[in-house]
């Protein structure tokens, strides 16, 4: 089957999807990941993750957020975590009510700073979009993943047809799975909302284990062709 763009059938204009790599750990491999230019870079602040991140991150380019992975943490702790690495975005992969997010998001704006706040769910043979509702109006954006054994990076893909029912303007992430032979169904969910009237809804494409050598090292040529690939 020929590969489609991610365009819109009437006017031909790019979608500019955003991508996301999670699960950076190697200074050195950041930084030839950053020269990929990324909107954003997600590091896991969770010690039972094997991409579990501990140390000094380097200097990275103002235009790459850098985004904390928590879960199930004290606010305390991903308030310290984000003020020492500067984060300029969080992400909750956890049980986390939408009041704790609420209380996160006050916490963050009475230290002047508040970072994007991108709420996890994990989605199995089905989903109830009910689950999103509580937590509208506080997360900036919600991310989809797989449901596995996993807090992600479990390189299983949901059946993505699931999201055409998606009832929300809340902007989201698409995550679970996603490798470099997954352009064109990409393509094909992106188009199904420019159809619908809602071109920025599918805005972001979060790839982890797919594109990696080993947990944390990613490979550069296939995330350059990849990045390529999704706003061709």
């Amino acid at each position: 089957m020929q590969e489609q763009n991610l365009t819109t059938p009437a006017s031909g204009q790019s979608s500019g999807l955003s991508l996301k790599v999670c699960g950076m750990q190697q200074p050195g491999n950041m930084l030839q990941v950053a020269d990929l230019k990324p909107t954003y870079m997600g590091f896991i602040f969770y010690e039972k993750s094997p991409r579990y991140f501990e140390g000094k991150l380097p200097e990275l380019p103002a235009d790459i957020k850098k985004t904390g992975v928590f879960v199930n943490e004290e606010i305390s702790r991903i308030l310290e975590i984000a003020k020492q690495h500067k984060l300029d975005a969080i992400q909750l992969h956890g049980e986390e009510s939408a009041e704790f997010c609420q209380k996160l998001k006050n916490n963050f704006q009475q230290h002047g700073n508040t970072p994007e706040l991108i709420k996890v769910f994990s989605v199995g043979d089905h989903f109830d979009f009910q689950k999103i509702q509580a937590f509208e109006g506080i997360a900036d954006y919600f991310l989809f993943d797989t449901k596995g054994v996993l807090r992600g990076g479990n390189g299983k893909e949901f059946d993505w047809q699931i999201l055409k029912e998606y009832p929300s303007n809340t902007p989201f992430f698409l995550s679970g799975g996603i490798g470099p032979e997954h352009g064109e169904a990409i393509a094909e969910l992106k188009n199904h909302f420019y159809r619908e009237g809602k071109p920025d809804l599918l805005y972001a494409v979060d790839v982890n284990s797919k594109f990696e050598l080993k947990p944390g090292l990613k490979k550069l040529k296939e995330l350059k062709e990849f990045k390529q690939k999704i706003n061709s």
